[in-house]
C-alpha cells in the first residue's frame, strides 16, 4: 500500500484529504507541524509527501529542503495558499515535484499524485525495471528477459519492496514492518529469502549493520 505523509494544520481540509486518499487505498500518516513531520520521516519511509507550507515550527519549504539535503528523494507536492511566483519558485527550489495552489480540485490532486508515483517507479505500463528484470505490478510477477520467474508469496512481496526502493538502503526493521515478518518469520528466514533472490540474479547488496539495497548497474 502506498504510504503518504500529509503535513496540514487545517483540520477541515486534512480530514477531507484523509478521507479522499484512504478511499483511493493510500495509507495516510497525518501531522500538523514541521517538527512532527521530520520525526515521522525518521520512523518510517514514505512513497510521497504532501506538505502545506505555512505550518508551525518548521515551514514546508524549509522542511523539504532539509530532507533533500539529507538525501531523502521521496516525491513531494506542496499544497499551499501561496500563489505568487516567488513562492512557486521557492517551492521548486526546495525540491518539490509539484506545487498546487489552494483551493484545488481533489480529482486534480489525485491525477497529479498518481502521475508522480508512476514516474517514481519508472513504470508507464505498470512495470518496474532493473537491467533485464521486470516486475509487473498488476500481475504480481517477476520476469527476466521476458521469461517468467516462479516465486513464493514472501519472495514476491520482498522483491516488490526492493523494486519500489530501487537504489535505496532499506533496513531490516523496515522490511519486517512492511512485510509483517515479525509475526511468523525470523531474521534467519529473511536471509534465506534474500539469498534466493540473489541466486536468480537480483543484485541485492548487504549494507552492514543496516539492511539491504537493490542496486542497478
Amino acid at each position: 500500500m502506498t504510504k503518504i505523509l500529509l503535513l496540514e494544520d487545517d483540520k477541515v481540509l486534512s480530514e477531507s484529504l484523509i478521507e479522499l486518499l484512504e478511499y483511493e487505498n493510500f495509507a495516510i500518516t497525518h501531522v500538523k507541524d514541521g517538527e512532527e513531520a521530520i520525526n515521522k520521516t525518521y520512523e518510517q519511509k514514505f512513497d510521497m509527501f504532501l506538505f502545506d507550507v505555512n505550518v508551525p515550527f518548521v515551514n514546508g519549504f524549509e522542511l523539504l529542503r532539509n530532507l533533500r539535503e539529507s538525501g531523502d528523494e521521496t516525491p513531494a507536492i506542496f499544497l499551499t495558499a501561496l500563489d505568487d511566483i516567488a513562492s512557486l519558485s521557492l517551492g521548486f527550489k526546495s525540491g518539490a515535484d509539484d506545487y498546487i495552489k489552494k483551493p484545488f480540485d481533489f480529482d486534480e490532486l489525485l491525477v497529479r499524485i498518481k502521475a508522480i508515483l508512476k514516474r517514481q517507479y519508472n513504470t508507464y505500463d505498470n512495470e518496474i525495471k532493473i537491467d533485464k528484470f521486470c516486475f509487473v505490478i498488476d500481475k504480481n510477477e517477476l520476469y527476466y528477459d521476458n521469461d517468467f520467474i516462479p516465486m513464493t508469496p514472501y519472495e514476491l512481496r520482498l522483491t516488490l519492496l526492493f523494486f519500489k526502493n530501487l537504489n535505496k538502503t532499506i533496513s531490516k526493521e523496515y522490511i519486517f514492518d512492511e512485510l509483517y515478518y515479525n509475526k511468523d518469520v525470523g531474521s534467519g528466514a529473511l536471509r534465506v529469502h534474500i539469498n534466493k533472490l540473489r541466486k536468480i540474479g537480483l543484485p541485492i547488496v548487504t549494507i552492514k549493520g543496516i539492511g539491504y539495497r537493490l542496486a542497478s548497474s
